[in-house]
Order: C-alpha cells, then structure tokens, then sequence
C-alpha cells in the first residue's frame, strides 16, 4: 500500500469541497453566455473525470466512456457531496490497492501508445482537476462568490 492519495489527491479535492461549502442549490443552475454548462453540470463533469480515472488506477486502461459512480438525481449541494465522497471512497481504494513500486512501472495505457505508471496519470489527473478550478473559478466570479485566502493560494 502507498499513501499517494492521503498525501497528495485528498488536498486537491479539498478545494473542489470548498466550492461546494460556498455553493446553494439554486447557484448550481447558474449558466454562463455561449454553449457553457451550468455551475452544477460542471461539477458533474469534475466528477466524471475521477471516476475515469479511478477506473484507470483499477485497470490500467484510460477509458473516456466510462462512469464510475451515477450522477446523483436530483443534483443538489447535498446530494454532489454524497456523490463525491463515494468517488474519493473509490479512487482511494483503487490507489491504495498499489504498492509504492508499482505506482512506478509504466502500465496504465492512455491511449495512442501513451503508458503511464500510475504515478504519472496522479499527476495527469492533478492537471485536469485545477483544469476545472479554474472553470469553477469563473462561476465563482460571475456569481459574486469570494473563495477566500485558501482558494488563492491553492488555485489562484
């Protein structure tokens, strides 16, 4: 067992809860101008990207098709952080399940000849989460929402 998701993933979604502590169920509905999805569609797709990813971690494939866990319904603040917490339940176990050697071996294949050790797609999947924290931080913005002093040092 490693300790790759207590000492570096648990951080990075403790933003993605932050967000939802300054979030009400009617600012999920909020839409920004052109094609954009609403506030709690994105957060949907945050979560649909771990679970990708955990099952990545399981099977050693990148698999965009795949949904881990359901979208809860109805979508409300209460209900994403149920539904998130059995995603995190879900990528620690399958994180935890890797030793520290293998979190090293090149294995998960990404597609188009692109392996990753386990490692690697932590650190790919890291990127794409701040990709969406900074997607969530224009809502924020639009919605007049100040994520205080830990939103800035951690997101910007």
């Amino acid at each position: 067992m490693n300790t790759l998701y207590e000492e570096e993933i648990r951080g990075h979604h403790a933003m993605r809860d932050l967000v939802l502590s300054l979030v009400s169920d009617d600012d999920l509905a909020c839409t920004l101008p052109g094609r954009n999805p609403s506030l709690g569609e994105l957060l949907l797709q945050l979560g649909d990207v771990e679970g990708v990813y955990t099952h990545s971690f399981e099977t050693s494939t990148l698999d965009w098709t795949h949904r881990h866990v359901p979208h809860p319904s109805p979508t409300t603040v209460a209900e994403l952080r149920a539904w998130f917490d059995v995603q995190d339940a879900a990528m620690k176990a399958a994180m935890d399940a890797l030793s520290v050697d293998e979190l090293h071996v090149d294995r998960i294949d990404r597609g188009d000849g692109f392996i990753a050790s386990p490692f690697v797609q932590h650190e790919i999947y890291r990127e794409a989460v701040y990709i969406f924290y900074g997607k969530l931080s224009v809502y924020l913005k639009a919605l007049g929402i100040d994520a205080g002093p830990v939103w800035g040092a951690w997101v910007g």
